[in-house]
This record gives structure tokens, C-alpha cells and sequence, in this order.
């Protein structure tokens, strides 16, 4: 059983912890560095779990309709459409709202009633006042890295969940993950997951965000597949990191650095 669910390996007690929280019925908050594996825990611990996962990835334009669902009009008449927290709240199973503070604050207040001992969802379109069932299950990520005065949680809703906090494998852990996501050589996984680090060392100085495991995978692919090594590290660790016209400045440093990793 599993070896057929989706890879992952555990940093901690997060599994456990899920678990846990998912037979009490209690709603999770996951936070985490970009790319560091907390949609992939996701994806595993909903298989792990048997029940469904309908995933959500929060934007500006999010609205509650947009979660909640919304009157369509079809062949001359008008059909309510459930929207993916509706669907999920009827059928059960994990809803998923992927980098929830990029939601507009007053769209993740219809998240309130359901993060709560009331576990309901008040559909005020159709009069419906829906009851969770048990195995319904409230999960909602975003990067702190992110969060700033203009977008974060609101304290009212932040506090009604518990929270998972995920940062970057251990070497040994993030060399395991590697060599199982991508089949390269063990030389390659451990030169990637040590440049990897260090760039990860010049977070907050020059990198606006730190190289992810996701894309030490990518590399570790290209490498594998045959591509050049060095152009494979700059495509996927240097290039993604800088805006437009800050990447030809750090190209030189960032591309020696890769050298002497090969």
C-alpha cells in the first residue's frame, strides 16, 4: 500500500500530526518556504488517507463564489454549480487552498464557520446551511516569506488552526529525496543539494528567495537526461531566483559558483 502512494519522505512528525488532526477533525495550517514539498505532503497524506482532495491555488482575484460556487445559466435556465469548499463539504475529502494569503481577506472569511466546532457552510445563494461530514478535512498553506503588511492571514482566522510548520530537508534527507525523484548519481545529488545550500546562504542578501527542493529535482533531471551540467544549474537555481535585468548581474558569481561544484 505504500509504495503505491505518491513519494514522500518525512522531515519530522508531520505525518503523524496530520493524522491526528484529521480524526479529531481539526483544520491545518501549513507553512513553508516555495517548493520545500507541502503540496506533495498533501497529495500523500489525501492518499494515505484514502479520501478525495480537491486543490484550490489562491489568487488576487479569488472571490468566496469562486470557492462557495455560483448560478449559471445553461439551455434556458438557470443551474447552481457547486464551487471546489462546496464539493468538498458534500463528498468529504481534503479541500486544499494552496498560498491562501494571496486570497483577498474578505474571501477566506467563508473559511470561518467550517474552522470551527460548527463545521458548516452556510450557502446563503441557495438558503443551504451544509454540515461537514467527518471525513471533511480544511487545509490551507502560504509561504511566510511572502507575508507582509499588505498580505497575511487575519489573526481571526489564522487562530483557528493548527499549524504545521516545513522548511528545507536535512542534507542526508533532501540527498535521499533527490536521487529518488530525479534517478541521477549519488555525485550529482550530493554537488546539487551542497549548491543548493549555499545559495541558500545568500537569502536575504542578494536572492530574493532560496533555492527549493523542487528545483534541485529539476536540475538533477536535466543532469541525468544528459544536459550540460553547469547550464543545467543556471536554468534551474540562478535563473528562476532574479527578475528581468537583476540576472545578468549575478550571472558571472552565481555561474563560477557552479563550476566549482563541477
Amino acid at each position: 500500500m505504500e509504495s503505491s502512494l505518491p513519494y514522500y519522505q518525512p522531515h519530522a512528525n508531520e505525518v503523524e500530526l496530520f493524522e491526528y488532526a484529521y480524526n479529531n477533525q481539526l483544520p491545518v495550517l501549513i507553512k513553508g518556504p516555495t517548493g520545500c514539498g507541502k503540496t506533495r505532503f498533501i497529495t500523500h497524506m489525501a492518499a494515505k488517507l484514502g479520501i478525495p482532495l480537491n486543490t484550490v491555488a489562491c489568487h488576487d482575484d479569488l472571490t468566496a463564489a469562486d470557492l462557495v460556487g455560483r448560478h449559471l445559466i445553461g439551455d434556458g435556465a438557470t443551474y447552481w454549480n457547486d464551487g471546489p469548499l462546496t464539493r468538498s463539504v458534500r463528498e468529504g475529502g481534503i479541500c486544499y487552498l494552496d498560498e491562501v494569503i494571496e486570497a483577498r481577506k474578505d474571501t477566506t472569511v467563508v473559511l470561518h464557520p467550517l474552522s470551527d466546532d460548527r463545521r458548516i457552510l452556510p450557502l446563503d445563494r441557495t438558503g443551504e446551511v451544509l454540515e461537514a461530514p467527518d471525513n471533511f478535512m480544511l487545509v490551507v498553506s502560504y509561504n511566510p516569506g511572502y507575508q507582509n503588511f499588505l498580505k497575511g492571514m487575519k489573526p481571526s482566522t489564522r487562530q483557528r488552526f493548527i499549524s504545521i510548520r516545513f522548511d528545507f530537508p536535512a542534507v542526508k534527507l533532501e540527498q535521499q529525496i533527490l536521487s529518488n525523484e530525479s534517478g541521477a548519481s549519488e555525485d550529482v545529488v550530493k554537488r546539487l543539494v551542497s549548491l543548493g545550500n549555499a545559495l541558500r546562504s545568500l537569502k536575504d542578501h542578494d536572492l530574493e528567495e532560496a533555492a527549493s527542493t523542487r528545483l534541485l529535482i529539476y536540475a538533477a533531471r536535466l543532469i541525468k537526461s544528459g544536459f550540460d551540467p553547469v547550464e543545467s544549474c543556471r536554468c534551474s537555481l540562478v535563473e528562476p531566483q532574479h527578475q528581468v535585468g537583476i540576472a545578468r548581474n549575478h550571472h558571472r558569481s552565481r555561474g563560477s559558483h557552479s563550476r566549482s561544484l563541477w
